[in-house]
């Protein structure tokens, strides 16, 4: 973001780093690997033996992308639409979150050490670099002291938010993303070298748009009213009205370069097979809680010391969670900056608070709610969430574009005190006071693990193509889905491990088949799935009749499965499930199984 005076609007390359600046820059991503470790250090004892509790399912789905993203890339296969889930209609990936770019550049990784690993490596780079990515931006362009930019990129690398997202998001981990997007939408600025500019910002947003699609929206949001204010602003008028006809004609190759990149991922997104609009989350349901900004986060010091709340709608999502303390202290800072600015660094700091505010309000959803309960009160995400493309936005999500302005206002904060004279001797004490009392509750404590269960022997051993044909439909019991995602994981290996392809009925992924045309989370249930998962959640065998066994075999039919696999233990992502109850309802229906390896099996004969 532009402040003056600044490398971003100056086209000269910054100095060589001082010997003290060298030194700084090496502690900076000493600092991030170290909270990188700390904070995903439950995976590394065992990434092939270790899941996140909070969110195994996405774990396992990321893991899968990673697999099939790699596998469709070396067989000449298409990395946007896939039939190895959800048999006969396949899933649409473009909507989804397909990682496509992580996919291919760790496919490597990914065949030599399994994708648990990769997924863990990922996670763990995503955090480290981010922090370098708005350090290099805040360092080289918008403060002149180091030691602020460091505080300010590890304030946002290691937010609540992005703490919270690290429980096994590597799209929102991504956060390194958005700094370059910022340094390369405004070096369109420059009215020299435009053409290169134009394409590498379009390079970019395909990149962004690959890894993290909904944070490239929020960010082009962000951005967008950044600017407006920013060149709205008297001091800035004169020079953004200047610089508006390059800057549109940057756009203008940014958008085509882009738009060729990703001709054929927009076209599924938006009028491909198996499409949908919205996401099916409640938007109530997953908007902050305006208490939450006051709040401290579960994976916190302040957390480990019992401080920590319920006010997000699940662990992932805590996307604001700043603690009162901080947001005091923004404001504190956001005044005394104004004191001490010129009217051009006031153009900037207007645009920051504006895009502060506006995110703020925007994450709070459609209705007020305060400390958990709802208030009948109409708030501007209202009129918003009906427009197309924010309806598949979660509002809650709209509060991690506050980190980076906090942490900007703190860098710009700490560069101030650093360099103008105070006028009290207490002035420098109580800034460095007012920082520790806001940021130390907030430093990160490491995510929460759990062992998980292993894949089957009758997987790794390749045994299942004894019982599948090339491309045949084989499936877990219960069924593939968020809450029982072993499947997923079973298919990964297979694929990372040139074992072949064998496809599954069901999958975790965002499809059709939602109210009123909106998505939803896995196919709609058909008869021998909500039996399955009615024995597997509650211990009971449901009762089995002649017109249970015949839709059930039909449906099995429909979906092609030649076999049918209960390990000894099933995982669970939200709640226990009873393997013992799944084999007696699934003998019920298709008869004794067989033992083989470490599995029960059933093979259906072909219709």
């Amino acid at each position: 973001m532009p402040t003056s005076p600044s490398p971003v609007t100056d086209p000269s390359p910054p100095p060589p780093a001082p010997p003290r600046g060298r030194r700084v820059d090496l502690v900076v991503v000493l600092v991030a690997l170290a909270l990188a470790g700390w904070v995903t250090s439950g995976l590394w004892r065992g990434p092939d033996t270790r899941a996140i509790t909070a969110n195994s399912s996405d774990q396992a789905l990321f893991e899968w992308l990673l697999a099939f993203g790699g596998h469709a890339v070396t067989h000449g296969q298409n990395p946007f639409f896939t039939h190895l889930l959800n048999v006969p209609d396949g899933v649409n990936l473009a909507v989804n979150t397909s990682i496509t770019v992580y996919a291919v550049l760790f496919a490597p990784l990914t065949y030599l050490v399994g994708p648990p690993a990769t997924f863990l490596v990922i996670l763990t780079l995503n955090l480290v670099a981010t922090a370098l990515a708005w350090y290099w931006l805040l360092s080289r362009h918008l403060v002149g002291s180091r030691p602020a930019a460091a505080l300010g990129a590890l304030f946002v690398a290691f937010s609540p938010g992005m703490v919270s997202h690290a429980n096994a998001h590597l799209n929102w981990t991504a956060g390194w993303l958005v700094p370059l997007l910022i340094w390369r939408l405004f070096a369109l600025r420059r009215p020299e070298h435009l053409l290169r500019n134009g394409i590498l910002f379009g390079v970019t947003v395909a990149v962004a748009f690959s890894v993290a699609a909904e944070g490239l929206f929020f960010t082009a949001l962000a951005l967008g009213l950044f600017v407006v204010v920013w060149a709205l602003h008297p001091a800035r008028r004169a020079e953004a009205r200047a610089a508006l006809p390059g800057f549109l004609r940057g756009l203008g190759i940014t958008t085509v370069t882009a738009g060729a990149l990703l001709a054929y991922p927009l076209w599924l997104h938006f009028a491909g097979p198996q499409r949908f609009h919205g996401t099916g989350f409640d938007p109530v349901i997953h908007a902050e809680d305006i208490a939450a900004f006051g709040a401290y986060p579960q994976r916190s010091l302040a957390g480990a010391a019992g401080l920590d709340t319920s006010l997000a709608p699940n662990p992932t999502e805590e996307n604001s969670f700043f603690g009162v303390p901080l947001l005091l202290l923004t404001v504190a800072c956001f005044v005394a900056l104004w004191r001490w600015a010129g009217p051009a660094r006031r153009a900037t700091l207007l645009a920051l608070g504006v895009t502060g505010v506006v995110f703020t309000v925007l994450s709070w959803g459609p209705q007020v709610k305060w400390n958990g309960r709802r208030y009948d009160v109409a708030l501007p995400f209202d009129l918003l969430g009906s427009l197309p493309v924010v309806n598949a936005a979660l509002p809650s999500r709209l509060a991690l574009v506050v980190a980076p302005v906090i942490g900007i206002l703190l860098a710009y904060l700490v560069d101030a005190v650093r360099t103008r004279p105070a006028r009290h001797r207490w002035a420098r004490p109580a800034w460095a006071l007012g920082l520790a009392v806001a940021l130390l509750p907030l430093l990160p404590t490491p995510l929460l693990t759990i062992e998980r269960e292993p894949v089957p022997r009758f997987i790794t051993a390749g045994t299942w193509r004894e019982y599948v044909s090339p491309g045949g439909v084989l499936t877990p019991v219960p069924l593939t889905l968020d809450v029982t995602p072993d499947g997923q994981r079973w298919q990964a290996y297979a694929l990372s491990h040139r074992q072949g392809e064998f496809a599954l009925p069901a999958g975790f992924f965002l499809g059709p088949g939602g109210p009123d045309g909106r998505g939803r989370i896995g196919p709609p249930p058909r008869t021998f799935d909500s039996l399955m998962d009615q024995a597997g959640r509650t211990g009971l065998v449901p009762i089995v009749t002649e017109g249970s066994v015949e839709l059930s075999r039909a449906d099995l039919r429909y979906w092609g499965v030649e076999a049918v696999v209960l390990p000894d233990r099933v995982h669970g992502a939200k709640y226990p499930i009873d393997a013992d109850a799944l084999r007696r309802t699934a003998t019920a229906l298709l008869g004794p199984p067989q033992r083989v390896d470490d599995v029960w099996l059933w093979t259906i004969p072909p219709a």
